[in-house]
């Protein structure tokens, strides 16, 4: 009988099958979200925003952290699934309740009373999240991610169909709410088919204490995040109009589309990974972050660079109020990328603590830094992201590091290969953009792309000719006994 993989082989796969079904998932998304923001107004996108922060705020409740507690279980039951089952439908059942009432007096702070109507028919989205996040979990227990990543590129394709379907029929800001749900949907009936997840929760929870409890940190912090991260548009919402609004959210969106999209499939293998490696000590974070910013930071960098021509091509001319933001939100993605990387260690030695009080910390910083700046109108709130992340990341690394005995010379030397290339290539591509033809957008955009590419691997092949050897070894090994150099287990996120 054939060997049984080993746990670097699954971590591998994993990791193989999470992000690469994610780079598929977004092309189709991506695809059908170009032609829509086309489509709509800015304002559209402004009024959708509005009604996205009772949406998130609310969200950061739905106990998704008392499945993902499920992870970290030696051992568990059919009865503690139902249990579990049970937990996320009441939690969300309460929570459609809360927001179908509470929808007038979003409407009634941003003064714009469709945001009202908006939320209203969201709320339906919550009945479907305990059909996700249970199936989810069972599934990272056993590292399978191949058959979610089928399950929600399948879900990406009907939700941009119901997107295209919507914009072109003419639905204006509903096209916003119509995908997301018909997408969510899916999803939930293929999760908990792909897991054969219990469809009968029970309502008896002895014994599942433990379970509630570190669910109940996990969303506690998930709450300050929402002030965290959504403390820009609750004041935006105030001082700018929906068109402005509109304007910044989607550059916003533009930003974070890697630190948003890519690198949260990451840590979730990372987590399952971390939870079955407690004693693995620093090497594999250090791995972890060596690979991710390798690919980040000169992405950063390149949308920095290109902003003035890749806006046009991407979004076309009624968005080009966003090119002076994405430079500015560029740097500050780059600072959130890193950070973001560190919660999925902390949480699976069983420190959920420090992620808690870094979001604690954030739910003080980021309303600051966004009240300063919102005098100086889109930009202010950009540069508010910069000021913000600079501290929390800063935050992160301090109270980490101990947790993960993780050397401040180790994480500068994963960080500073990529990161000098990459300043290399922008400027490279810089001083060369000028001088690349202009008259077609997209020829400059794709000319622009291939030269930034080569310039960034023949600096980091020059500067840390490791790090590329490091990225195919991991792409490429499949060996049983796979370790790093330095005999550390096989790198995960």
């Amino acid at each position: 009988m054939a060997d049984a993989p080993s746990f670097a082989s699954q971590v591998r796969t994993a990791v193989i099958w999470r992000s690469g079904s994610q780079v598929l998932t977004q092309i189709v998304s991506w695809a059908s979200t170009l032609i829509v923001i086309r489509l709509l107004a800015p304002q559209d996108y402004g009024l959708f925003a509005m009604a996205q922060v009772m949406l998130v705020l609310l969200s950061t409740m739905n106990g998704w952290g008392l499945a993902s507690a499920l992870i970290r279980e030696d051992e568990v039951s059919e009865e503690r699934l139902r249990q579990t089952l049970g937990m996320l439908m009441l939690l969300n059942g309460g929570l459609a309740i809360t927001q179908f009432l509470a929808a007038p007096l979003v409407a009634l702070w941003f003064e714009q009373p469709q945001v009202a109507d908006l939320l209203r028919v969201q709320s339906l989205l919550y009945l479907a999240v305990p059909f996700c996040a249970l199936p989810s979990a069972i599934l990272a227990r056993r590292m399978d991610f191949r058959r979610p990543a089928q399950v929600r590129l399948a879900a990406a394709v009907i939700g941009a169909s119901t997107a295209l379907t919507g914009a072109l029929s003419g639905w204006g800001v509903w096209t916003l709410v119509a995908a997301p749900m018909v997408m969510l949907l899916t999803e939930a009936v293929g999760m908990t088919w792909a897991a054969r997840a219990p469809i009968r929760p029970t309502f008896r929870f002895a014994g599942a204490g433990h379970i509630a409890g570190f669910g109940g940190v996990m969303t506690a912090t998930q709450l300050f995040w929402f002030v965290q991260s959504q403390a820009d548009v609750m004041i935006a919402g105030r001082v700018l109009d929906p068109h402005s609004l509109g304007v910044y959210t989607t550059g916003l969106f533009l930003a974070q589309l890697l630190a948003a999209k890519f690198v949260p499939p990451i840590n979730e293998v990372a987590y399952a990974a971390y939870s079955r490696q407690q004693a693995a000590g620093p090497e594999p974070v250090l791995a972890t972050i060596r690979l991710v910013m390798l690919v980040a930071l000169p992405a950063y960098a390149g949308m920095a660079v290109v902003a003035p021509v890749l806006v046009p091509v991407l979004l076309g001319d009624k968005w080009i109020e966003i090119v002076p933001l994405l430079p500015i939100l560029a740097l500050a993605m780059a600072m959130l990328t890193l950070q973001i990387l560190f919660s999925p260690a902390t949480n699976a030695r069983g420190f959920p603590g420090i992620a808690l009080r870094v979001t604690m910390l954030g739910a003080v910083v980021m309303p600051t830094a966004f009240m300063a700046g919102s005098q100086w109108g889109v930009t202010g709130f950009a540069w508010g992201w910069v000021g913000g992340m600079a501290v929390l990341t800063c935050a992160t690394i301090a109270l980490s590091r101990r947790v993960l005995e993780l050397p401040l010379a180790g994480l500068a030397r994963a960080v500073a290969p990529p990161l000098g290339a990459a300043l290399g290539m922008a400027m490279g591509v810089a001083l060369l953009l000028p001088a690349l033809p202009a008259a077609v957008p997209l020829v400059t955009l794709t000319l622009a792309v291939v030269l930034g590419v080569a310039l960034y691997l023949a600096l980091l092949r020059l500067m840390a000719p490791d790090r590329l050897a490091e990225a195919l070894r991991f792409l490429r090994n499949r060996g049983d006994g796979d370790t790093t150099p330095e005999g550390a287990p096989a790198p995960v996120q």
